[in-house]
C-alpha cells in the first residue's frame, strides 16, 4: 500500500477533494494499520467508493481510503441462500458473481456502479412496495474502527449495532465485509407504458400493489409519464439485445446527452425538449435475469435530490412539484423519478417506520440548481419527507434529529465506536454535530449573560 496525493472528483464532477494521502490497502491488516496510523496522527479518514453520492460525503483533505483492492465474494452458502461479500465489490460485478452460484439479491437500484459498502451506507434503494432498502438484505457486517479494531455485528449478535451500521454514512468505521440474505436466481419481465400523469396517479395504489416492482418517470412541462413494472417470470430472456442497446445507450444517453448540452446553452429549450422526450419515450416488454434488468446505463452527468415521503403523500407532492415548475417556468428537462420502498427499523433509513414514496429531481451538469432544488425540497419537507443520504439536501443536525425516532441511538453508537470523530469530515459534522455545537454556544452565551 503506497500513500499518494490525488485529486478526487465524484461522479457528477461537482465535488472535488485534494486528500493529502490516498490509500488503497491490499489486505485488511494493511487497512487496520493505516487507520491506526491516521488515528495516531489525529487525521480524519474518509472511505471512497465509486463516487456516486452527490454531496461531499467522502471529501477530505486528509486521508482518503479506497477499498478497490478488497473485493469479491468470500463465502457462499447456497442452501441457506447467504453470501459473505467484501464491501469494495461493485454491484455490477456482484450480480454476475452471485448468478454463477444460482443466487441473486432480492432488489437493486437503477445504477450498479456503486460499491456494496457505499450503496448500503447511504441507504440506496430500488423500488417495490414489499421490498426494503438494500441494507435490509444485510444480516451481518464487519467494521474496522478508527483504532484498527475489528467489530462484527449480526441479527443474532449485537443487533443494535447492526441497525446502526446498515446505514451509517461511513461514520462508524470502515465496513469491510457484509453477509447478504439472497434469493435463488430469478428472471423478471419488464413492461414500459406511457400514460397521462393524472391517470397514473389515480391508479398508483393498484399498480404498486399488483407488481413486484413499480415506478414512473414524469416529464416536466407535460402531462405524460413513462411507467416501468417488473414481475417474476419464467420467460426466456428477450428484448435485451440490439433494441435495448439502441434505446438505453443511444437514445437515453448519446442523444439525450446532446440535447442536454443544447439545453444548458439555451435554457428556453428545456420545456420543448421535455415534451419531445415524453412523445419519444418507448413502450415495450423485456425479460431477463434480475441483475441485468434492474440497472440502466447513466452516462449523462447530472445533480440529484431525492426525498422519501410517506407513501400516501406522494401523489400530492408530484402535483405540487408540477404546479411549481409550470408556475415558475423552470428550465428543467430531466424526468422526475418516483419509486416505492417498504418501511423498516434501520436507525438512519429514510424508510424507518413506514412505507415511503421516493421522489427524485435532477438537473443537468453545469445548469443552475436554484430555484428548482430549493422549491422541490420545500415541497418534500412539507410532506414529512426525509432526504436520501447520497443525494443533495440542505438539512442539518438541527432538523434531521426530529425526523428519525432512533437518531439518538445512532449517535450513541457512533460516539462509542468513534469517540474522537476520526470518520467525520466537515459535511458529516454538519449533519451530526451542528445541533450540539449550537446548543453549546447558546449555553455559553446564557452563562455569560447571567454572569
Amino acid at each position: 500500500m503506497t500513500a499518494k496525493t490525488k485529486t478526487w472528483r465524484n461522479w457528477s464532477g461537482a465535488v472535488v477533494a485534494h486528500p493529502s494521502e490516498f490509500l488503497q490497502p491490499d489486505s485488511e491488516d494493511a487497512l487496520k494499520a493505516a487507520l491506526r496510523d491516521a488515528g495516531a496522527r489525529g487525521r480524519t479518514v474518509r472511505v471512497v467508493g465509486s463516487g456516486h453520492s452527490f454531496p461531499p460525503l467522502c471529501a477530505t483533505d486528509e486521508t482518503m481510503v479506497s477499498l478497490g483492492s478488497l473485493t469479491g465474494v468470500e463465502a457462499v452458502d447456497v442452501s441457506k441462500r447467504m453470501a459473505t461479500v467484501r464491501a469494495g465489490t461493485n454491484l455490477r460485478e456482484l450480480g454476475a458473481l452471485l448468478a454463477s452460484h444460482g443466487l441473486a439479491m432480492e432488489n437493486l437500484g437503477d445504477i450498479n456502479k456503486q460499491s456494496l459498502g457505499g450503496a448500503l451506507g447511504t441507504g440506496t434503494h430500488g423500488t417495490g412496495v414489499g421490498l426494503g432498502i438494500l441494507s435490509t438484505q444485510a444480516t451481518a457486517m464487519t467494521l474496522v474502527t478508527a483504532s484498527g479494531e475489528e467489530v462484527t455485528c449480526a441479527e443474532d449478535a449485537a443487533p443494535e449495532l447492526l441497525q446502526a451500521a446498515r446505514v451509517s454514512l461511513g461514520a462508524l468505521g470502515v465496513v469491510t465485509r457484509v453477509r447478504l440474505r439472497l434469493l435463488p436466481a430469478y428472471r423478471l419481465r419488464l413492461t414500459r407504458r406511457n400514460l397521462g400523469l393524472e391517470e397514473c396517479l389515480a391508479g398508483l395504489d393498484a399498480a404498486r400493489s399488483s407488481h413486484r416492482h413499480y415506478e414512473f418517470f414524469w416529464f416536466p412541462h407535460s402531462d405524460r409519464v413513462m411507467t416501468k413494472a417488473m414481475d417474476l417470470t419464467d420467460e426466456a430472456p428477450h428484448g435485451v439485445g440490439v433494441g435495448r442497446w439502441l434505446n438505453e445507450w443511444v437514445m437515453e444517453n448519446a442523444v439525450f446527452g446532446a440535447v442536454s448540452r443544447a439545453c444548458r446553452m439555451n435554457p428556453s429549450w428545456c420545456a420543448p425538449v421535455s415534451r419531445l422526450s415524453a412523445k419519444l419515450a418507448s413502450e415495450g416488454v423485456l425479460a431477463g435475469q434480475s441483475h441485468t434488468l434492474f440497472a440502466t446505463p447513466r452516462l449523462v452527468r447530472f445533480q440529484e435530490m431525492e426525498y422519501g415521503v410517506p407513501v400516501e403523500r406522494g401523489p400530492d407532492c408530484v402535483r405540487e412539484l408540477a404546479e411549481f415548475i409550470t408556475r415558475e417556468k423552470l428550465p428543467v428537462h430531466f424526468p422526475v423519478e418516483y419509486r416505492f420502498v417498504r418501511g423498516d427499523d434501520v436507525f438512519l433509513s429514510p424508510a424507518h417506520g413506514g412505507d415511503r414514496a421516493f421522489i427524485a429531481v435532477h438537473q443537468y451538469q453545469g445548469m443552475p440548481l436554484e430555484p428548482y432544488f430549493s422549491g422541490a425540497e420545500a415541497i418534500f419537507r412539507n410532506h414529512g419527507g426525509r432526504p436520501h443520504w447520497g443525494k443533495l439536501h440542505t438539512q442539518t443536525a438541527a432538523t434531521l434529529r426530529h425526523l428519525y425516532p432512533r437518531w439518538d441511538d445512532f449517535q450513541r453508537v457512533r460516539e462509542q465506536l468513534d469517540p474522537e470523530g476520526r470518520f467525520l469530515n466537515p459535511y458529516l459534522r454538519r449533519l451530526f454535530l451542528e445541533e450540539r455545537s449550537a446548543a453549546h454556544t447558546r449555553s455559553e452565551s446564557e452563562n455569560a449573560r447571567l454572569a
